[in-house]
């Protein structure tokens, strides 16, 4: 089924079972959604919505951070169960050890010399793991490969 599809049937579920978090969720995905499209001139399709749902999962992901800090549990709680209503339009997670695969892929066809070619392997990676996986874990992981 198409998701943003599902986003909006999601919406109009969310309207008459009166869940006002799922409901602000979802619409908030969507205003965002509409205005990446108009702000970067991209059509609405389920590849926008991954980014968009991507984007704010990592937003609320370092709100947890902050509010831990604050020691607002309530926040904190408020925060997952949004992130766990997101989660429901990302495709599939990759595994760890799907990820050190393709990034062992990446690093055979370019077959770096150093930091400076860590662009070029994001280039590689960042495609076929793009919404299933973290970008800063990634990021970090070939960082660490080119370091050894």
């Amino acid at each position: 089924m198409d998701l943003v599809k599902e986003l909006d049937k999601d919406i109009v579920e969310a309207m008459k079972a009166k869940d006002s978090v799922r409901l602000a969720t979802l619409r908030g995905v969507k205003g965002a959604m509409k205005l990446q499209s108009i702000d970067h001139k991209k059509e609405i399709n389920d590849e926008l919505l991954i980014e968009v749902v991507s984007k704010e999962i990592k937003t609320r992901n370092e709100s947890i951070k902050e509010f831990e800090k604050g020691n607002r549990q309530d926040l904190i709680d408020k925060t997952r169960v949004e992130i766990e209503i997101l989660n429901k339009y990302l495709p599939e997670q990759l595994t760890q050890e799907e990820i050190l695969e393709i990034i062992e892929q990446a690093f055979t066809e370019v077959n770096p010399s150093g930091m400076k070619d860590m662009g070029k392997i994001m280039g590689i990676v960042t495609p076929r793991v793009k919404g299933r996986a973290d970008m800063g874990m990634i990021s970090s992981l070939i960082r660490e490969k080119l370091n050894s």
